[in-house]
């Protein structure tokens, strides 16, 4: 058997593994991968969570659609049946205040007397019947003062109830506006309209 040749220095170097790539290797590829998982991650929740898919608009979704079940049930004659449902969205609030105590006085140039109910009524903020609370001493006065301007005949029938209505809110804004800035009443109703 021939004998191998004495290895020299330069094919000792040539057969030595690079151990320096592998570590370098090692170094760059954990960062890589750790960045790639993040990447993976980070997608995997934009895709779950982004507008079209969160669980809000899955949510709203699922209150949008029509649902069978609250449908009306259609009746033997193949006629809907005849129900009315409440408008949905943005409705404003109706604030009503009653004062307690009926007003009492005379009609301009009469002997007789008028008793009246009366019910205020506003879609403003609910404090302009916090105000009218407050202030329910001098809108009493006002308001006598009111109907004490109108005669029978003017008063008499729907136009003249409407007309009071009218003298009323306006001299209850007008004080409203002298003592608290803003008036706000927008309806005066007679629950009992008494002339006797």
């Amino acid at each position: 058997m021939p004998a191998k040749p004495a290895p020299t220095e330069e094919s000792l170097v040539a057969e030595t593994p690079n151990r320096r790539g592998g570590k370098l290797a090692l170094i760059l590829g954990l960062p890589l991968g750790a960045a790639a998982f993040a990447g993976m991650g980070f997608g995997a929740g934009w895709f779950l969570y982004s507008e079209s898919n969160s669980p809000m608009s899955q949510a709203l979704r699922m209150i949008e659609r029509p649902s069978e079940a609250t449908e009306p049930p259609t009746p033997r004659g193949g006629l809907p049946s005849p129900t009315r449902r409440t408008p949905e969205g943005d409705a404003f609030q109706t604030t009503y205040y009653s004062f307690d105590e009926p007003l009492t006085t005379n009609p301009q140039g009469s002997r007789r007397f008028i008793q009246l109910g009366v019910t205020l009524s506003t879609q403003y903020d609910p404090k302009v019947m916090d105000h009218v609370k407050k202030h329910e001493a001098a809108l009493r006065s006002d308001m006598l003062a009111v109907i004490g301007s109108f005669s029978e005949d003017a008063m008499a029938g729907r136009d003249g109830r409407e007309a009071l209505a009218a003298g009323l809110r306006g001299a209850i804004n007008e004080r409203l506006e002298s003592l608290e800035g803003f008036g706000g009443v927008e309806g005066v109703f007679f629950p009992s309209f008494v002339l006797q």
